[in-house]
């Protein structure tokens, strides 16, 4: 089980460090510990409001939970800063406390997210995490209590890991504990309204705590688990929407290829997917992979290659890669006990963009916003060394982005951007659609007869925005 670092810094220290020339990092939030909650541990999502979301592991004490048992939290791109929803408001923490994860918004427009502990059966009958959705109007309800036949726990405990919305609308995920002899972990299935199915419980054989979420291809599933398979370093596989596994390559460790993956994939333009590695590679420090389709990994760089490790060692997270078709990602630590954020191109030409201040451990993966800027969060560190949210600016131009990323003709679609007040057109790889402009930031409408795969785009008054991947036509 991961135990969540909690950085010790000497409050007052900002997020004021090296960068590159062009390229600005600013602090947008600083936690204060208390109502706000502390403690980042993952990564922000754009809504179809136009904020910002994310969670806090900890902070915003209750009457249960004195330390804090973490928050909810929604913030405007300006720096405003709302708590949406504490948890353990209720007693025992029935309601779940200590959410590592981070939200997806489902097509439904409400929230969902896991807890690490707390659920039905409180702190006191070994109940440890849940499943929940949350409105945006901030009522919470708990759709699964993890662990309740305890110590059993078939359905498993621990879900580290976020949730992913796939194609059939239900929610899928994991645990990096519990299930097949109460250890190795377990995939699990929850719909919108919350019925919950355990999928597959991990073996060992087939990997083994997984840490990262999951991606869709087609109708696959893809993810990761941080240990286990064939060299006991984790592996990638791929499962079916109804649970059945494939072991698609399996890591070697240092010093041949890397270990313990705990990112969460991505799939980039060339068809390849990306990811990252805590630990091995040629210095034991971490490494960033690519596996093509068919299974073959291959190492396209070694952290800690730089002198003194400025490069950054441990990535604990995934990429994203960005409308400049570069990925981009974060490190855990470096030889000045500080975290990076780097570049790197699809052919592996790596660059350290910033180095935070010491102490400061950026968490979570980053985010593209519509705005052409990328989010971010730091666990500790900030003005009361509880935490902040950060924007990098690299100039990038703004965006629009379609949820969800795929449908029939007739489906109904949201575009997601900034300043979209009186659009005039909104056209599928060239053929228009009939639209609403609900807000600045949102706009629906329904995939038009005759419409193709390819870019969405839509007219302003301003300029003409694209979205920064394919919209995929589905039969």
């Amino acid at each position: 089980m991961k135990i969540v670092r909690m950085t010790c810094v000497l409050a007052g220290f900002l997020l004021l460090a090296v960068s590159l020339p062009g390229q600005t990092v600013t602090t947008l939030y600083s936690f204060t510990g208390a109502l706000d909650g502390e403690a980042p541990t993952d990564g922000l999502i754009q809504a179809t409001d136009g904020y910002l979301y994310g969670t806090t592991y900890s902070g915003s004490a209750t009457s249960f939970c004195a330390v804090g048992c973490g928050t909810v939290f929604k913030i405007a791109t300006s720096g405003v800063l709302t708590t949406v929803y504490t948890f353990c408001s209720l007693d025992n923490c029935t309601d779940g406390a200590g959410p590592y994860a981070g939200l997806v918004q489902t097509s439904n427009g409400n929230f969902y997210g896991t807890t690490l502990m707390g659920g039905s059966g409180g702190f006191d009958f070994g109940v440890d995490g849940t499943v929940f959705e949350i409105t945006p109007s901030d009522t919470l309800t708990t759709l699964h209590s993890f662990c309740i036949d305890y110590p059993s726990c078939p359905d498993g405990f621990y879900p580290y890991a976020g949730l992913f919305q796939a194609s059939n609308g239900n929610l899928y995920g994991s645990t990096s504990a519990g299930g097949a002899s109460n250890s190795y972990g377990t995939f699990f299935e929850v719909t919108p309204s919350g019925t919950f199915t355990t999928l597959d419980m991990l073996n060992g054989v087939n990997g083994s705590d997984p840490f990262g979420g999951l991606i869709q291809v087609n109708q696959l599933l893809y993810g990761t688990t941080r240990s286990g398979g064939a060299n006991g370093m984790g592996n990638v596989f791929s499962s079916t929407l109804g649970g059945t596994l494939t072991t698609l390559a399996s890591f070697t460790g240092y010093p041949t290829g890397g270990a313990g993956p705990e990112g969460t994939l991505i799939q980039a333009s060339d068809g390849n997917f990306y990811g990252t590695t805590v630990g091995g590679g040629t210095n034991d420090e971490g490494t960033i992979f690519r596996m093509s389709p068919s299974g073959t990994l291959t190492t396209i760089y070694n952290f800690c290659s730089l002198t003194s490790c400025a490069d950054g060692a441990r990535p604990e997270v995934g990429l994203i890669q960005a409308t400049d078709g570069n990925l981009y990602g974060t490190t855990s630590t470096s030889a000045s006990d500080s975290s990076t954020i780097y570049k790197i191109t699809l052919d592996g030409a790596f660059t350290t963009l910033y180095t935070f201040s010491t102490g400061n451990t950026s968490q979570g993966v980053l985010l593209q916003s519509t705005d052409g800027n990328l989010y971010g969060t730091t666990e500790g560190g900030g003005t009361f060394d509880a935490g902040t949210v950060f924007k990098l600016s690299l100039g990038l131009a703004p965006f629009v982005e379609a949820r969800p990323t795929s449908g029939r003709v007739g489906a109904r679609i949201t575009i997601l951007g900034t300043h979209l007040t009186g659009a005039t057109s909104v056209t599928f790889n060239g053929t228009s659609a009939t639209f609403t402009v609900v807000s600045a930031s949102e706009i629906t409408t329904t995939v038009p007869t005759g419409a193709t795969t390819g870019i969405v785009e839509v007219k302003t008054p301003h300029s003409t925005l694209k979205s920064n991947t394919k919209f995929h036509v589905t039969p």
